[in-house]
Protein backbone atom coordinates (compact mmCIF):
# COMPACT_ATOMS: atom_id res chain seq x y z
CA UNK A 1 0.00 0.00 0.00
CA UNK A 2 1.29 3.13 -0.56
CA UNK A 3 1.38 4.99 2.44
CA UNK A 4 0.84 7.85 1.90
CA UNK A 5 -2.60 7.36 0.67
CA UNK A 6 -4.88 7.67 3.74
CA UNK A 7 -6.28 4.24 4.34
CA UNK A 8 -9.39 3.45 6.38
CA UNK A 9 -8.85 0.00 9.20
CA UNK A 10 -12.22 -1.32 10.26
CA UNK A 11 -11.69 -3.20 13.94
CA UNK A 12 -14.34 -5.10 15.32
CA UNK A 13 -14.23 -5.71 19.25
CA UNK A 14 -12.65 -2.00 19.32
CA UNK A 15 -14.30 -1.25 22.97
CA UNK A 16 -12.07 -2.79 25.07
CA UNK A 17 -8.66 -4.88 25.18
CA UNK A 18 -6.19 -5.66 22.23
CA UNK A 19 -9.65 -4.19 19.79
CA UNK A 20 -9.40 -0.52 21.65
CA UNK A 21 -5.37 -1.20 21.46
CA UNK A 22 -5.45 -1.67 18.25
CA UNK A 23 -7.21 1.58 17.02
CA UNK A 24 -4.99 3.85 19.13
CA UNK A 25 -2.32 1.76 17.25
CA UNK A 26 -3.44 2.79 13.83
CA UNK A 27 -4.64 6.10 14.80
CA UNK A 28 -1.03 7.21 15.80
CA UNK A 29 -0.16 5.92 12.38
CA UNK A 30 -3.00 8.66 10.84
CA UNK A 31 -5.57 6.18 9.98
CA UNK A 32 -9.02 6.77 9.38
CA UNK A 33 -10.86 4.12 11.35
CA UNK A 34 -14.35 2.23 11.56
CA UNK A 35 -14.65 0.82 14.79
CA UNK A 36 -16.89 -1.72 15.87
CA UNK A 37 -18.56 -3.69 18.98
CA UNK A 38 -21.74 -3.81 20.99
CA UNK A 39 -20.93 -0.84 23.30
CA UNK A 40 -21.94 2.54 21.72
CA UNK A 41 -20.82 4.38 24.73
CA UNK A 42 -17.58 2.62 24.74
CA UNK A 43 -16.72 3.04 21.12
CA UNK A 44 -18.09 7.14 21.00
CA UNK A 45 -15.88 8.06 24.35
CA UNK A 46 -12.79 5.94 22.34
CA UNK A 47 -13.77 7.68 18.93
CA UNK A 48 -13.68 11.50 20.73
CA UNK A 49 -10.15 10.31 21.88
CA UNK A 50 -8.89 9.40 19.14
CA UNK A 51 -9.82 12.43 16.96
CA UNK A 52 -8.96 14.76 19.01
CA UNK A 53 -5.27 13.43 19.65
CA UNK A 54 -4.73 11.72 16.18
CA UNK A 55 -6.89 14.19 14.11
CA UNK A 56 -8.33 11.66 12.22
CA UNK A 57 -12.04 10.72 10.77
CA UNK A 58 -13.51 7.99 13.16
CA UNK A 59 -16.99 6.06 12.23
CA UNK A 60 -18.80 4.17 15.21
CA UNK A 61 -21.12 1.29 14.42
CA UNK A 62 -22.53 -0.28 16.60
CA UNK A 63 -23.05 -4.16 16.20
CA UNK A 64 -23.22 -7.42 17.99
CA UNK A 65 -21.36 -10.14 15.69
CA UNK A 66 -22.91 -12.93 17.34
CA UNK A 67 -26.05 -11.99 15.24
CA UNK A 68 -25.80 -13.47 11.56
CA UNK A 69 -26.76 -10.44 10.29
CA UNK A 70 -24.46 -8.15 11.46
CA UNK A 71 -21.80 -8.48 8.81
CA UNK A 72 -23.72 -7.71 5.96
CA UNK A 73 -25.06 -4.69 7.85
CA UNK A 74 -21.55 -3.65 9.15
CA UNK A 75 -20.56 -4.17 5.16
CA UNK A 76 -24.05 -1.85 4.03
CA UNK A 77 -23.91 1.04 6.37
CA UNK A 78 -19.53 1.33 5.08
CA UNK A 79 -20.99 1.30 1.51
CA UNK A 80 -23.79 3.55 2.33
CA UNK A 81 -21.11 6.69 4.03
CA UNK A 82 -18.63 6.12 1.21
CA UNK A 83 -16.28 4.01 3.27
CA UNK A 84 -13.42 1.82 1.05
CA UNK A 85 -12.26 -0.18 4.15
CA UNK A 86 -8.25 -0.97 3.44
CA UNK A 87 -7.68 -2.57 6.43
CA UNK A 88 -9.94 -5.06 7.92
CA UNK A 89 -9.17 -6.06 11.56
CA UNK A 90 -11.22 -8.97 12.69
CA UNK A 91 -10.10 -9.02 16.72
CA UNK A 92 -14.16 -9.20 18.03
CA UNK A 93 -13.90 -13.20 19.90
CA UNK A 94 -14.96 -14.72 22.83
CA UNK A 95 -14.62 -18.61 24.60
CA UNK A 96 -15.96 -20.51 27.32
CA UNK A 97 -14.40 -22.36 30.03
CA UNK A 98 -16.02 -25.67 30.81
CA UNK A 99 -17.07 -28.85 29.44
CA UNK A 100 -18.62 -28.94 26.03
CA UNK A 101 -21.45 -31.27 27.16
CA UNK A 102 -22.07 -28.46 30.25
CA UNK A 103 -22.29 -25.09 29.03
CA UNK A 104 -25.67 -24.27 27.39
CA UNK A 105 -25.20 -25.04 23.47
CA UNK A 106 -26.91 -21.81 22.32
CA UNK A 107 -24.10 -19.50 24.20
CA UNK A 108 -21.52 -22.41 22.71
CA UNK A 109 -22.91 -21.34 19.00
CA UNK A 110 -22.41 -17.53 19.40
CA UNK A 111 -18.84 -18.85 19.70
CA UNK A 112 -19.04 -20.40 16.51
CA UNK A 113 -20.71 -16.99 14.98
CA UNK A 114 -18.36 -14.65 16.00
CA UNK A 115 -14.88 -15.81 15.99
CA UNK A 116 -15.38 -18.00 12.59
CA UNK A 117 -18.55 -17.48 10.54
CA UNK A 118 -18.71 -13.40 11.09
CA UNK A 119 -14.87 -13.32 10.47
CA UNK A 120 -15.19 -15.06 7.49
CA UNK A 121 -18.22 -13.36 6.23
CA UNK A 122 -16.78 -9.84 6.82
CA UNK A 123 -13.61 -10.72 4.88
CA UNK A 124 -15.74 -12.07 1.88
CA UNK A 125 -17.65 -9.08 1.89
CA UNK A 126 -15.09 -6.34 1.82
CA UNK A 127 -11.61 -8.80 0.28
CA UNK A 128 -13.10 -7.65 -3.29
CA UNK A 129 -12.77 -4.32 -2.96
CA UNK A 130 -9.50 -4.56 -1.68
CA UNK A 131 -8.20 -6.81 -4.60
CA UNK A 132 -9.57 -4.48 -6.92
CA UNK A 133 -7.51 -1.59 -5.94
CA UNK A 134 -4.54 -3.34 -4.92
CA UNK A 135 -4.26 -2.03 -1.53
CA UNK A 136 -4.83 -3.08 2.25
CA UNK A 137 -5.18 -6.47 4.23
CA UNK A 138 -6.93 -8.28 6.49
CA UNK A 139 -5.15 -9.03 9.96
CA UNK A 140 -6.79 -11.44 11.95
CA UNK A 141 -7.12 -12.23 16.08
CA UNK A 142 -6.20 -15.75 16.49
CA UNK A 143 -4.42 -16.60 19.48
CA UNK A 144 -1.84 -19.54 20.90
CA UNK A 145 -4.72 -21.81 21.73
CA UNK A 146 -5.03 -22.03 17.89
CA UNK A 147 -1.85 -24.25 17.92
CA UNK A 148 -3.25 -27.02 20.12
CA UNK A 149 -6.21 -28.95 21.32
CA UNK A 150 -8.38 -27.70 23.86
CA UNK A 151 -10.25 -29.69 26.34
CA UNK A 152 -12.78 -27.77 28.75
CA UNK A 153 -12.56 -24.45 26.00
CA UNK A 154 -13.22 -27.26 23.05
CA UNK A 155 -15.08 -24.66 21.02
CA UNK A 156 -12.48 -21.78 21.66
CA UNK A 157 -9.51 -23.85 20.72
CA UNK A 158 -11.11 -25.18 17.45
CA UNK A 159 -12.33 -21.81 16.39
CA UNK A 160 -9.23 -19.86 16.47
CA UNK A 161 -7.58 -23.51 14.95
CA UNK A 162 -9.71 -22.21 12.16
CA UNK A 163 -8.65 -18.84 12.20
CA UNK A 164 -5.16 -19.53 12.17
CA UNK A 165 -5.53 -21.59 9.31
CA UNK A 166 -7.95 -19.87 7.29
CA UNK A 167 -5.65 -16.58 7.30
CA UNK A 168 -2.45 -18.65 6.37
CA UNK A 169 -4.34 -20.14 3.45
CA UNK A 170 -5.49 -16.93 2.13
CA UNK A 171 -2.29 -15.26 2.49
CA UNK A 172 -0.75 -17.75 0.39
CA UNK A 173 -3.64 -17.02 -2.37
CA UNK A 174 -3.17 -13.35 -2.57
CA UNK A 175 0.53 -13.33 -1.96
CA UNK A 176 0.65 -12.44 -5.91
CA UNK A 177 -1.19 -9.15 -5.02
CA UNK A 178 -0.24 -6.37 -2.81
CA UNK A 179 -2.50 -7.52 -0.37
CA UNK A 180 -1.09 -8.89 3.29
CA UNK A 181 -2.77 -11.18 5.45
CA UNK A 182 -1.70 -12.17 8.89
CA UNK A 183 -2.91 -13.77 11.77
CA UNK A 184 -2.07 -12.07 15.41
CA UNK A 185 -1.60 -14.75 17.75
CA UNK A 186 -1.36 -13.67 21.69
CA UNK A 187 -1.26 -15.83 25.05
CA UNK A 188 -2.33 -14.65 27.99
CA UNK A 189 -3.26 -11.11 28.05
CA UNK A 190 -4.32 -8.47 30.39
CA UNK A 191 -8.03 -8.35 29.20
CA UNK A 192 -11.81 -8.63 30.22
CA UNK A 193 -11.71 -12.25 28.04
CA UNK A 194 -10.81 -14.54 31.22
CA UNK A 195 -13.22 -13.13 33.33
CA UNK A 196 -15.74 -13.63 30.67
CA UNK A 197 -14.49 -17.19 30.48
CA UNK A 198 -14.18 -18.55 33.27
CA UNK A 199 -18.06 -16.90 34.17
CA UNK A 200 -16.47 -15.16 37.39
CA UNK A 201 -14.00 -17.56 38.80
CA UNK A 202 -10.34 -16.98 39.21
CA UNK A 203 -7.36 -18.81 38.81
CA UNK A 204 -5.15 -20.52 41.92
CA UNK A 205 -2.08 -18.67 40.74
CA UNK A 206 -2.24 -15.62 38.24
CA UNK A 207 -0.81 -16.58 34.80
CA UNK A 208 2.19 -14.58 33.43
CA UNK A 209 0.97 -12.28 30.50
CA UNK A 210 1.29 -9.46 28.31
CA UNK A 211 -0.25 -6.02 28.31
CA UNK A 212 -3.54 -5.33 25.68
CA UNK A 213 -1.04 -2.41 24.28
CA UNK A 214 2.11 -4.64 24.03
CA UNK A 215 0.34 -7.34 22.00
CA UNK A 216 -1.03 -4.44 19.56
CA UNK A 217 2.19 -2.74 19.27
CA UNK A 218 3.62 -6.03 18.22
CA UNK A 219 0.49 -7.19 16.07
CA UNK A 220 0.73 -3.48 13.57
CA UNK A 221 4.46 -3.75 13.50
CA UNK A 222 4.51 -7.17 12.09
CA UNK A 223 1.61 -6.75 10.36
CA UNK A 224 2.88 -3.72 8.24
CA UNK A 225 6.30 -5.88 8.05
CA UNK A 226 4.10 -8.76 6.04
CA UNK A 227 4.87 -11.23 8.70
CA UNK A 228 1.72 -13.73 8.21
CA UNK A 229 1.75 -15.74 11.33
CA UNK A 230 2.62 -13.23 14.34
CA UNK A 231 3.16 -14.34 17.80
CA UNK A 232 3.67 -11.76 20.41
CA UNK A 233 6.34 -12.50 23.46
CA UNK A 234 9.11 -14.82 24.02
CA UNK A 235 7.34 -16.85 26.34
CA UNK A 236 4.20 -17.29 23.85
CA UNK A 237 7.16 -18.18 21.10
CA UNK A 238 8.23 -20.78 23.16
CA UNK A 239 4.68 -22.24 23.97
CA UNK A 240 3.91 -22.50 19.84
CA UNK A 241 7.31 -24.16 19.29
CA UNK A 242 7.22 -26.41 22.29
CA UNK A 243 3.80 -27.92 21.40
CA UNK A 244 5.14 -29.63 18.41
CA UNK A 245 7.15 -31.70 20.40
CA UNK A 246 4.80 -32.53 22.72
CA UNK A 247 2.74 -36.30 21.87
CA UNK A 248 -0.79 -35.43 21.04
CA UNK A 249 -2.38 -37.60 23.76
CA UNK A 250 0.23 -35.38 26.77
CA UNK A 251 -0.79 -32.28 25.34
CA UNK A 252 -4.45 -32.97 25.63
CA UNK A 253 -4.28 -34.10 29.59
CA UNK A 254 -2.11 -31.72 30.13
CA UNK A 255 -4.78 -29.30 28.30
CA UNK A 256 -7.39 -30.36 30.14
CA UNK A 257 -5.49 -29.95 33.50
CA UNK A 258 -4.43 -26.37 32.99
CA UNK A 259 -8.10 -25.65 31.84
CA UNK A 260 -9.74 -27.49 35.03
CA UNK A 261 -7.84 -27.95 38.14
CA UNK A 262 -6.01 -23.88 38.17
CA UNK A 263 -9.03 -21.91 38.83
CA UNK A 264 -11.42 -21.51 41.90
CA UNK A 265 -14.63 -19.61 42.23
CA UNK A 266 -14.31 -16.13 43.64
Amino acid sequence: MNRATVETVLITGASSGIGLELAKCFAAEKSNLVLVARSTEALEKLAAELRAQFQIQVVVLTADLAKPESPQWIFDEAGRAGIAVDVLVNNAGFGLQGMFNELPLARQMEILQVNQTALTALTGLFLPGMIQRNRGGILNVGSIAGFQPGPAMALYFASKAYVQSFTEALAAELSDTQLHVSVLCPGPTSTNFGKVARGGKVRRRKLPGMSAEAVAKYGCEKFRSRRVVIVPGWGNKMSVFIVRFIPRSLLRKLVKYFNTQIYNPE
